[in-house]
């Protein structure tokens, strides 16, 4: 079934006619395109509108939908009017959760004869589980990121500053063929890894620092996200307890992991290893997070994840933990959610801690 066919057995659920794509992410997973358009899924077709800057890429890759390019004589809203009355479309479902007011506002002063119903979670909701195609570029992305990781532990020296290391990371990733960074590299050094999202600053890593790298890549729109920590130097007794405690939750959290399980019950086995060693408190974000197409989505595993974790969805493993004014530590892979279990696509180590 393909991504356009399973939108469209959505439509009855959510008591809408057809589907109106305006984000991003909608876009690329929908059309497997993006740019500045609006796409509308119905069951009797769909279409992708754009503008001439994006004609030769939109016919080269948009999936099951007539390409329609706006011009003088039709706006974006002439091309949706068009389509919604050639197809008897009456609802109209919309990505609420992306759309700014001035884009609402813009559609329904312009849109005639159609009801605008907020459907956010429809594509959303597809999104969660992720099939073989997007699983291979996933894999790719992460295959860069491990490697940049990889290249870093031969860069890093003490006396550098945390942002020359990010700069590396981002160049490491980007000569591997990266099309951008997933977000921000964190680099964290001594108390700063207390931070869990520290900004890297020209603070210089010194002997006997944990340094925290949290970083990934997109692939042809698909994020990669891990984080390790290593040591410069040798560190004190209780560095290396805590770097085994989060190791040892973030292995909690995968042993219950796979699909059907809420994300709450995934988040809970890992902080009671935390809690059990002592470091009530010490981890004050989730366990982990879904990623995709964005490095941020649904479900989550976390405190409040009530969301059963659908077949194939990539999920973040990242317990931390972080003494404030001192040091901190995290620990992430994205695995895959299986029937029976779970399935990490992060290949660097992490059993040892890695002393440079």
């Amino acid at each position: 079934m393909s991504r356009i066919q399973k939108i469209v057995a959505k439509l009855p659920e959510f008591h809408i006619d057809a589907m109106l794509v305006t984000s991003r992410p909608g876009e690329l997973y929908t059309f497997n395109c993006n740019g500045e358009a609006y796409g509308v899924v119905s069951p009797k077709g769909a279409c992708f509108i754009t503008d001439s800057r994006y004609t030769e890429v939109a016919q080269e890759s948009v999936k099951d939908a007539e390409v329609i390019i706006v011009d003088g004589q039709r706006n974006y809203a002439a091309c949706i009017q068009s389509f919604i009355d050639a197809h008897g479309i009456k609802t109209l479902g919309i990505e609420d959760g992306y759309m700014s007011l001035g884009q609402y506002n813009y559609l329904k002063d312009n849109l005639k004869g159609v009801e605008l119903c907020y459907a956010n979670d429809l594509i959303v909701g597809l999104r969660g589980s992720k099939d073989e195609e997007e699983l291979a570029l996933m894999l790719e992305a992460q295959r860069i990121t491990d490697e940049a990781f990889t290249a870093i532990l031969s860069y890093i020296k003490p006396g550098m500053t945390e942002a020359q290391i990010a700069a590396q990371l981002v160049f490491e990733q980007m000569a591997r063929g990266a099309q951008r960074m997933s977000f921000n590299p964190i680099v964290a050094s001594g108390p700063n890894g207390s931070r869990p999202h520290a900004i890297p600053s020209m603070r210089q890593v010194q002997k006997g620092d944990l340094v925290t790298m949290d970083f990934g890549c997109v692939y042809k729109g698909y994020c990669s996200d891990m984080t390790r920590t290593v040591a410069i130097g040798q560190v004190s007794a209780e560095q290396e307890k805590i770097y085994y405690t989060v190791l040892a939750a973030q292995k909690a959290g995968m042993a219950v992991s796979k699909a059907g399980v809420l994300g709450c019950d995934i988040h809970n086995a890992a902080v009671k290893v935390i809690d059990d060693a002592g470091y009530v408190g010490l981890m004050g974000h989730g366990y982990g997070h879904s990623l995709g197409i964005e490095v941020h989505e649904a479900p989550n595993a976390n405190s409040r994840g009530t969301t059963p974790m659908p077949v194939g969805a990539m999920v973040s493993a990242e317990p931390g933990i972080y003494v404030p004014g001192k040091y901190g530590v995290r620990i992430e892979d994205c695995v895959r959610m299986l029937d029976g279990g779970c399935m990490s696509i992060t290949k660097s180590p992490k059993e040892e801690l890695i002393i440079l």
